[in-house]
């Protein structure tokens, strides 16, 4: 039974093109059917999470990555009575918009894009999902409900002061309400988005060999998930204790927002998916406590993972593909594709084809950027 605070399919708030309902999918089950099948969804699969998608075929991958997110916003929607199948689609498209190498990629964009409004890969998901998916008949995007498109866009809380010029292009023809927080759901999944890469992280450093279980059995709540796993499989193989222990640490993650969570929601007595919108706060949170283990588990990882020498160095060498591939393109835009060059034609100055080179190079893969430049530049 859902929250009488849930996103309810039957009073979503439409899309920008009106559409026949379904007769046997409601609009947010359509709205996740559409983001599984886009070309975006299936590219993330060669895209970064933290190791460049050739470093091995066992870490984590965008794909993969928005995979577990939706697994765990699913569980933790259900267990408040929120629409679980809104709470999916923003999990699996909150990262749409990354372009290749992951945050590296990005910083590297930002930086090249400083002169034309900046890039942002949020702001970006939502230029994908409304403009550059190209596949229907009747309008471009995939035209998703309001719902969904608020979830996207501002999942992490409100946007405010300066807007990324994708956000507010498109706010200003379907007001997003930037200003406010986003659904019940849509907050879910971004902490869903939390839980996933706080486990798997530590998942993929120790595969990497970047630092060892006895390292991390000194962090919070590792370290107690560690030794309940010996107390009571004394004899473990090295390999099922590792597994057994990171599965213990994403369990108390995701009670502890289940908890917090059911508290919120029950003081701020909240009637309406409206009323938790006007909240003023967000609703989905993990304890004090917990937050702070979980800065300390990050602070590890930044150091031994995220700055580790060979990481560093792979980030260097990609942001080097990038910054080489923008000035190309802006140079001579011939060299984009054909279907990319009649976008071209249309644009009258510098910005509008920076941010066409800008949601081309966005919309590599890892390995797609790495042949192009040594296809073009090489």
């Amino acid at each position: 039974m859902q929250a009488p605070y849930a996103s309810n399919p039957c009073t979503a708030r439409g899309r920008l093109v009106a559409e026949k309902e379904s007769s046997f999918r409601s609009c947010y089950q359509r709205d996740r059917d559409r983001i599984i099948h886009s070309s975006a969804f299936r590219r993330l699969k060669h895209k970064t999470q933290v190791f460049v998608e050739h470093e091995g075929d066992y870490f984590r991958t965008r794909l993969t990555h928005s995979i577990e997110v939706a697994q765990v916003a699913r569980t933790i929607a259900g267990a408040l009575g929120l629409n679980s199948e809104l709470t999916e689609a923003v999990a699996l498209a909150h990262d749409l918009g990354h372009p290749p190498f992951g945050h590296t990629g990005e910083d590297a964009l930002n930086a090249l894009m400083a002169p034309y409004g900046g890039f942002d890969h949020n702001a970006q998901a939502v230029k994908i999902v409304t403009s550059l998916e190209r596949h229907y008949a009747e309008f471009n995007g995939l035209n998703l409900t309001w719902d969904t498109l608020e979830g996207i866009a501002k999942h992490n809380g409100p946007v405010v002061g300066e807007l990324p010029f994708a956000l507010a292009d498109y706010s200003a023809k379907h007001d997003l309400e930037l200003h406010t927080h986003a659904s019940a759901e849509a907050q879910v999944a971004a902490l869903s988005d939390d839980i996933a890469y706080n486990n798997h992280d530590l998942h993929d450093g120790l595969r990497a060999g970047l630092f060892s279980d006895d390292e991390i059995a000194d962090l919070p709540i590792i370290g107690p998930a560690y030794a309940a796993v010996d107390v009571t499989y004394p004899d473990l193989d090295p390999y099922r204790r590792r597994h057994e222990a990171l599965r213990r640490v994403f369990g108390v993650m995701v009670s502890d927002v289940i908890d917090v969570s059911t508290r919120n929601l029950e003081q701020g007595q909240a009637a309406s998916v409206g009323d938790i919108r006007l909240l003023g706060r967000p609703v989905i949170q993990f304890s004090d406590a917990l937050w702070s283990d979980l800065q300390q588990i990050r602070k590890f990882l930044f150091t031994r993972m995220y700055r580790a020498p060979k990481v560093i160095e792979m980030r260097e060498n990609v942001t080097a593909v990038v910054e080489d591939l923008f000035p190309l393109f802006m140079a001579d835009p011939a060299h984009l594709p054909r279907e990319w060059r009649a976008d071209v034609a249309a644009v009258t100055d510098e910005t509008g084809l920076a941010r066409i080179v800008a949601d081309y190079i966005a919309g590599m893969t890892d390995r797609f950027a790495l042949q192009e430049h040594a296809r073009l530049i090489d």
